[in-house]
């Protein structure tokens, strides 16, 4: 059991313990001594202050100890370690837990587990009995065997002639995330005129998805190029609003009930004394 009251000739030696923890550390960083505490009978260790660059609150603990009836104190060994208020790297998290949307860029490569629960195995045929085993007369007396041939023209058909295809888990995964991000719980769905199971812009997906989502085809709707739940809206809905007719020019007024005065242009001089020298003349 440990003793609560440090030894006194190891909580003596400070200096014992500075010399230590100033040849591990840089010179001019070993700080002023923090204070003592026992770990054992006979085993103290004594704490400094680290003037460190970047280890703020951090402290070199340096243990000491003797043996019993012993007036020699030894040193145990010296170490930096971080204080209560001490300034530490954050936790270090997994690359596949610290990974978030959007992170993948050109070239790089996303390994997916074996045991990944997004997907399952798909249709391969690899399952089927070989053609002479008692499992497949067995099988033959109540159905054909189809072939492998068959059988991966079928999943090639279905869509599941892929080595892993997407498991019941990742389909719900997905479709909550869609539906987060593009359902009718965000701000724009809860203005918008209408859903998106009515916009002509909408192209349904294939499968149980179909009965939820589709995807967005209006260049001009923030949602365009994704998938998008069938109670998400926007105002780029089809059916929003009718386009406005450009204006008409107003039809012209006539007033009947007065008379426009029209000047007439007078005959110029000249061309007057000349018609009556004319007319003299002759």
């Amino acid at each position: 059991m440990r003793s609560r009251t440090p030894d006194r000739l190891c909580a003596e030696a400070v200096e014992l313990a500075r010399e230590a923890a100033a040849e591990a550390a840089r010179p001019g960083t070993v700080g002023e001594h923090l204070g003592a505490v026992a770990d054992g009978d006979r085993v103290v260790t004594h704490f400094f202050e680290c003037a460190e660059p970047g280890y703020q609150g951090w402290r070199w603990a340096v243990t000491v100890a003797r043996a019993s009836r012993a007036k020699t104190v030894t040193l145990d060994e010296t170490v930096l370690l971080p204080g209560p208020d001490a300034l530490l790297a954050p936790e270090w998290v997994p690359w596949s837990e610290r990974l978030r949307p959007g992170d993948l860029g050109p070239g790089d490569l996303l390994p997916t587990e074996a045991e990944d629960l997004r997907l399952e195995p798909g249709i391969s045929g690899e399952d089927a009995p070989p053609p002479d085993s008692v499992l497949a007369e067995e099988e033959l007396e109540q159905r054909p065997v189809p072939r492998i041939a068959e059988i991966s023209g079928f999943a090639e058909e279905v869509g599941m002639g892929r080595a892993r295809v997407l498991s019941r888990y990742g389909l719900h995964v997905a479709a909550d995330r869609w539906e987060e991000e593009y359902g009718p719980k965000t701000p724009m769905a809860q203005a918008a005129p209408a859903s998106c199971v009515t916009c002509g812009f909408l192209v349904p997906l294939s499968g149980s998805l179909r009965q939820a989502f589709g995807v967005c085809a209006n260049e001009f709707s923030p949602a365009d190029g994704h998938v998008v739940s069938l109670s998400y809206g926007c105002g780029g809905h089809s059916e929003a609003a009718v386009m406005p007719k450009p204006p008409r020019p107003a039809p012209p007024v006539i007033d009947e009930t007065r008379v426009d005065e029209l000047g007439l242009h007078d005959t110029e001089p000249d061309q007057e004394t000349e018609t009556e020298h004319g007319e003299t003349g002759d």
